[in-house]
């Protein structure tokens, strides 16, 4: 009798710190980790000059990228590559804290524009941080796409963005409060300036001289098959042009509005509309600058605009085409009328995306892509690009 009571006080015991345990252990980090492997291989007809090439390779040649089509070169450069750069993994953290409460984090990483490595024997690239971010409550701290975005209306595309030129992209250290349909955020700030030589060239200046963040807000509805935003952004631009340590400062704005509208089974159509003076880098991967120094020797936000549109469709449960247009353009005043500056650039590409099951697909895309400058000077960029991809 004495012997069946110690063998069940012992069973109850170990029963019970077991549950204690996993009582225990459940208030611990729970880890989940994913990405895909991806093989990119493309050949590109340059009209207007060269792509670049050596082992700090321009990295057009690996994405598009608008502001770097050549313009005005003797005749045109026809190259071939292919990277598996695009290549991601991403872990995830929650735990649950003692005050009750949930705290995720996550971080990601690839292999995309980092200049080091070559292709001469071992293709060996570093990583690039892409996102390190925690929410807590209707918080999100650290680094993650920007609240100005609008994420949900990126096209599928075999390219690593496809809608570019006209598009909101950005992803940024900021703090982020959300509450229900409206968010707002302060961002990280990075003036992008012109300057204009005498002959008319333009170089790029960028500055991290403001003191105001980049501040956001935006506002997502839905109503039955049509989904939306609409985002603001207030920024202060600033240089010391003098050099004095005394910085010139402008104000620039912008507003933006996406849309998706879905047309069933599938199908479905997406825009955009980006204007405002001083947006620079956040439209088109900087193709405009935020501001330039007019020939009075002032600092000058610059007007931009900028359209997407894309149509998906889904020829049956496995395959399905993209169109996507998107332009971008620039007000080029003052000394940047006759100068070397980006005028315009726009893209238009179509692809066939095939998943052989969720996790494999096989894409193919032909993309025509223009940038025309102030001085008249313009180039194309036709591109055939291939892919595999590998989600897990």
């Amino acid at each position: 009798m004495l012997h069946k009571t110690l063998t069940k006080s012992l069973i109850a015991g170990a029963v019970l710190s077991g549950l204690a345990f996993n009582a225990q252990a459940a208030e611990g980090p729970e880890w989940s980790f994913g990405g895909y492997v991806k093989l990119d291989a493309m050949m590109s007809d340059y009209s207007d000059g060269s792509a670049g090439s050596g082992s700090d390779k321009n990295i057009g040649r690996q994405f598009y990228i608008p502001s770097l089509t050549p313009v005005g070169g003797q005749g045109d450069d026809a190259v071939t590559d292919f990277h598996a750069r695009q290549s991601r993994f991403w872990f995830d953290v929650k735990q649950g804290l003692e005050n009750g409460e949930t705290i995720t984090g996550r971080i990601e990483i690839d292999f995309m524009t980092v200049p080091s490595g070559d292709e001469r024997i071992t293709n060996s690239y570093a990583p690039r941080l892409r996102q390190a971010f925690l929410k807590y409550k209707n918080w999100t701290i650290g680094q993650t796409w920007s609240n100005f975005q609008d994420l949900s209306i990126l096209p599928e595309s075999v390219d690593f963005i496809g809608a570019t030129d006209g598009m909101v992209f950005m992803r940024q250290p900021q703090v982020r409060y959300t509450q229900g349909n409206l968010s707002f955020s302060l961002e990280n700030p990075e003036t992008t300036v012109s300057l204009v030589s005498g002959t008319g060239a333009v170089s790029r200046l960028a500055t991290s001289e403001g003191i105001m963040p980049d501040i956001t807000m935006k506002y997502t509805g839905k109503s039955d098959n049509f989904s939306y935003s609409v985002a603001g952004l207030v920024r202060q631009l600033a240089h010391d042009i003098d050099g004095d340590g005394d910085d010139e400062t402008v104000a620039g704005y912008g507003v933006t509005f996406g849309a998706k509208y879905s047309l069933g089974n599938g199908n479905d159509i997406r825009a955009s509309f980006t204007a405002g003076s001083g947006v620079g880098r956040y439209m088109g991967l900087n193709t405009f600058n935020g501001a330039y120094i007019a020939s009075d020797g002032s600092l000058e936000a610059l007007d931009v605009m900028g359209v997407t549109l894309a149509y998906r469709h889904n020829w049956n449960e496995k395959t399905r085409s993209n169109f996507v247009f998107s332009r971008g353009w620039a007000d080029n005043t003052d000394n940047l009328e006759t100068s070397s500056a980006t005028d315009y650039t726009q893209r238009f590409g179509v692809n066939v995306m095939h998943s052989v099951d969720k996790k494999l697909t096989f894409g193919a895309e032909i993309s025509r892509a223009t940038r025309e400058t102030a001085n008249n000077l313009d180039g194309d960029l036709t591109r055939l690009q291939f892919m595999a991809m590998y989600s897990f």
